[in-house]
């Protein structure tokens, strides 16, 4: 299903939250727990149809799931990209796309939740990229605060946080780095504590900030 056709004088400019999942349980699911939550929500099966409705002036952020029938969410993405679209997308992944997730991060996402996510934890983050949607600017501060954190590590959890950043899961991680999972779980939480991350989407945008990936 798509959003419903609406016409022009009954159009809000109010910001909304497109829902763009081929999964139609998901998708509703998300569009009833984001409506009660008071967001304007525009729900869409498929890439293409998203794209038919959205127009540059339009705000808010984007839900994009990874995979789906047709476009990929990826490759939507790099559509908006290339029209210049910076509207924010929240990526949804299963976990064995999480990789993916953190491709999307480096090609500009704004945040992405391995299904099934905690809404209390989705609601937050949609605000915060609505709030980013409508300032539509980068705080230099935030390069400054994350280089002072990052003195807070060891050299070996800077090792750490440069894999896990990249996207490299926690096995992978202990097999370059020769030592146990465990290990790498344990710095791992470290460096998140550190860094102040919540989320690993924090940690992975601020080691892009740094440069680290």
């Amino acid at each position: 299903m798509s959003a419903a056709p609406s016409t022009a004088k009954s159009v809000s400019h109010k910001p909304a939250v497109f829902i763009v999942d081929d999964d139609e349980g998901m998708r509703s699911g998300v569009e009833f727990l984001l409506t009660t939550a008071g967001f304007k929500t525009k729900p869409f099966d498929s890439a293409e149809a998203f794209l038919k409705h959205f127009k540059p002036e339009m705000r808010g952020c984007v839900l994009l799931d990874v995979r789906m029938p047709g476009m990929s969410g990826l490759e939507l993405q790099a559509k908006l990209r290339e029209k210049n679209i910076g509207i924010p997308v929240i990526i949804l992944t299963a976990y064995a796309d999480v990789a993916m997730a953190v491709k999307a991060m480096h090609a500009g996402a704004f945040e992405f939740f391995e299904k099934p996510f905690d809404g209390k934890e989705l609601i937050p983050r949609v605000q915060a990229a609505i709030d980013y949607d409508a300032e539509k600017k980068f705080d230099d501060s935030f390069k400054r605060e994350v280089e002072e954190k990052l003195e807070r590590l060891t050299p070996r959890e800077r090792e750490v946080m440069e894999l896990v950043a990249s996207g490299i899961l926690n096995k992978e991680a202990a097999a370059m780095l020769k030592i146990s999972i465990k290990t790498v779980e344990n710095h791992r939480a470290r460096v998140m504590e550190k860094m102040e991350a919540e989320y690993l989407a924090d940690l992975v945008r601020m080691g892009m900030v740094a440069g680290m990936v």
